[in-house]
This record gives structure tokens, sequence and C-alpha cells, in this order.
């Protein structure tokens, strides 16, 4: 099925979290179809040049630094517009795998303001401009964390347990305005950062997490997935979509070959 090409009103998509990975790939592919992306993350350096590559691309990019649990900041950024087409929360992240009995508060109150009020920050100081589109959406990118427990995961299930309740119950606040609410829910995704930084930087563990298995999601398979369901007609809402490699059947099942 062809996508939909954005209209005028409604063609500026924010990506958060647009450095690296998911972020990046789909700003990428949000800007390939034609999409005006305005990239954050609080690394200026990572996506000025991610504007730069999608600028020589011919496409329209713009970098804006941003921490987006910082709420004085998020305010600021959404007076730089009158309306938005798009908004990606895709910022987030994990740290640590250790059990509910020796995990670090520190951890757990971090991964919550990052995945969770983050996410809450840009949808409230952005949620008039995608209204004033007449054609809005807002994408919450959770994980399939948010929809089932494991072993050594709860500060991170938690916290995207908060990202797909804060989507559903929006959903269910604003239906009648002109403003869609879509959860992606990706399941393994191999990145270069993601289980790198959920392990402070220890390379051997990360690898452990993908090991046996054959093909992993990408970030550009996730961000397909998200630029698909935005480009679906206006009528047409994505409640949610869970996403996983064929080698995963459920979070605690992993098919490897070892």
């Amino acid at each position: 099925m062809a996508t939909a090409a954005p209209s005028a009103a409604s063609r500026i998509a924010v990506v958060t979290g647009a450095s690296s990975g998911i972020g990046a790939a789909t700003a990428r592919r949000l800007a390939a179809a034609g999409y005006r992306v305005v990239l954050t993350a609080r690394r200026k350096d990572r996506i000025e040049a991610l504007a730069e590559e999608i600028t020589k691309a011919g496409h329209q990019a713009t970098a804006y630094a941003l921490d987006v649990t910082d709420r004085a900041a998020v305010d600021e950024f959404a007076t730089a517009f009158k309306t938005i087409g798009v908004l990606v929360n895709n910022a987030g992240g994990a740290l640590g795998a250790d059990p509910v009995a020796t995990g670090d508060p520190a951890d757990w109150r971090q991964m919550y303001e990052t995945n969770v009020i983050g996410t809450l920050h840009l949808t409230q100081a952005l949620l008039p401009k995608l209204d004033a589109s007449g054609d809005g959406t807002v994408v919450v990118v959770s994980s399939t964390a948010g929809h089932g427990t494991y072993e050594g995961g709860a500060g991170y299930v938690a916290a995207k347990h908060g990202a797909h309740v804060l989507a559903e119950t929006l959903r269910l606040e604003i239906v009648g305005r002109p403003v869609r609410v879509i959860e992606i829910a990706p399941g393994m995704v191999k990145t270069d950062e993601f289980a790198l930084t959920r392990f402070s930087g220890d390379s051997e563990k990360a690898e452990k997490v993908y090991e046996g298995v054959a093909e992993p999601l990408t970030a550009d398979d996730v961000a397909d997935t998200i630029t698909w369901a935005i480009t679906r007609p206006s009528h047409v809402n994505v409640d949610l979509l869970v996403l996983r490699p064929r080698a995963q059947a459920s979070n605690t099942k992993v098919h490897r070959e070892l």
C-alpha cells in the first residue's frame, strides 16, 4: 500500500532521542516520506550531523538540543511552533538488569523520568500545536517490556508500562479531537547503544543479550514500522503495534542458535 503524503499543515515531525538508534532511523525515514523533521536529543553534535546528512540527501531537517526531562527547556522549545503534525516520543532507555531486591533506585528514577515524564513533557507542550494542525499524530515508542514482565527488568518494565498507560489514557481523553495516538512496542532490537548503555558500557554483557539470535530487529525495522503507522490515512489509528524478530516469541522465550 502506498504511503500518504503529509499535508502542508501537518508536515513538521518532532522526533525525540534522535541522536542514535531508533530515533535517528525514524528521522531519516520521515524525512524521506516528506516531513520536515525536527531532531531533538541532548547530544547536539550528533543531531546536527544527522540534520546535515538529511539535508544533503535533499530533505528538510533541523537540530535542537533538548533534555526531555527539563520542563522549562521543553516549554521554550514548544514556543518555536504554531503547529506541528507529528510528535515521536522516542527518548528513553534502560539502565541495569538487577533484581528488585538489589536494584538501584537512582536507575529506576532516571528511567521513569526519561521514559515517562519526558514523554509527558513533550506531549503536554506540543498537544495544542498538534491540535492546531487539524491532523496530528502522537507516537509513543514503548517496548514489549511495557506489556510483560521479566526477571531483572523490573525498573525498565515499570517505566515502559508507564509509557504504555500514558498513551492508552491519552487516546481515551482526546477522542473526537484531530489527533491520533499510536503506540509502537518493539521487542529485541539490536542497536549500537541500547544494551551497552544498560550495562554501563560493558560490551561483553551487551553482546550476550543478542548471542545466538540470527536476526534481531534493527533500528531501521522499527523506524519503517513507525513511519508506516504515521502515514496511514488520517482516519486510521494504529492503537498498538507489537514488533518482534521472528526468533523472539515473548520477552522470555528467544530462539538462539548456539
